[in-house]
């Protein structure tokens, strides 16, 4: 594996390896890499023959009051990790690299898909994300890029923008990946003390319950949604910032559980922001439930 830091270093790297025949698979990431991060190095590494994982803690996707400064950063145990899935290159760039005359003047903004949710929290999160997976996607130029399903919103916002761009990019929305203790992976879980950790868990124990109970047959959004709450707002160590039922695809509004729908949700727990989702798709009495890979509960099935 090599260490690039220079954009146009990594172009022509990428060039040459499209010259030889060969798939460009883009693997985006702020560092702190954890299980989750792994598998998508793994699948990129699967399905494409010249992999790419980014490191770029990206200053425009923070708010003024967002823990940019405090974001955890560990540079040699991410390259070892890196080394380790087999990625080829990975990409290192400092802001100057890629905001070389300070914050760009051109941004790339998502209507609509950016309302609500995390948009509602972090105006203008959002416009850092997708401005600089653009830059990544032109310097790289990849046949796919890579993302984890935890970060629900930015996935859909991401794959809209892409559509909308006519950008020769495949999407990949890969599961997402929880801790033995169903707490769903992220570089944030590290803000959390022992008490915080032991009650975030009730973020995946509430979307466990939700998803139970539309097994059992409930269809009303609202009623689904009050299950995730009760369950959070009786732990006294998170804050529920919302938890909503959205279209899957659209991130409408859903007042009903038919189709392909997700429950998503973000709480505070001490300093950290952690989100969770769950994926359902219901047709008729039929419930496929999606709750990523890698917990150590239970998770909840199909029901005929």
């Amino acid at each position: 594996m090599i260490v690039l830091e220079r954009a146009q270093e990594l172009r022509d790297r990428c060039e040459h390896a499209r010259c030889e025949g060969q798939s460009v698979g883009l693997v985006p990431t702020m560092g702190s890499f954890h299980e989750g991060h792994r598998s998508l190095m793994r699948t990129a590494r699967a399905e494409t023959d010249f992999v790419v994982v980014t490191l770029f803690v990206n200053p425009t996707q923070f708010g003024p009051n967002e823990d940019l400064a405090a974001y955890p950063r560990d540079f040699e145990r991410d390259r070892a990790i890196a080394a380790a899935e087999g990625v080829d290159v990975l990409f290192a760039p400092s802001v100057d690299e890629m905001y070389p005359d300070g914050p760009p003047l051109s941004t790339v903004h998502v209507a609509r898909l950016t309302d609500g949710l995390c948009g509602a929290a972090r105006p203008g999160h959002f416009d850092g994300v997708t401005t600089v997976v653009t830059k990544l996607f032109s310097i790289v130029g990849p046949s796919s890029g890579f993302f984890g399903r935890k970060d629900y919103q930015q996935l859909a916002v991401i794959r809209q923008m892409a559509v909308d761009l006519d950008l020769p990019v495949s999407v990949r929305g890969c599961p997402l990946v929880r801790e033995p203790d169903g707490i769903a992976m992220s570089s944030r879980n590290a803000y959390l003390s022992e008490d915080e950790r032991a009650a975030a868990r009730v973020l995946s124990q509430s979307l466990r319950a939700a998803a139970d109970l539309v097994i059992a047959g409930e269809r009303d959004a609202r009623e689904v949604e009050a299950v995730v709450r009760r369950m959070v707002d009786a732990e006294p160590l998170v804050t529920l910032e919302y938890d909503e039922v959205r279209d899957a695809r659209t991130l409408e509004p859903r007042e009903s559980m038919e189709g392909e729908v997700v429950l998503a949700l973000a709480a505070g727990v001490g300093r950290a922001r952690l989100l969770d989702n769950v994926v359902l798709t219901v047709t008729g009495s039929e419930v496929a439930v999606d709750l990523g890979v890698g917990a150590g509960e239970r998770e909840p099935g199909s029901v005929p």
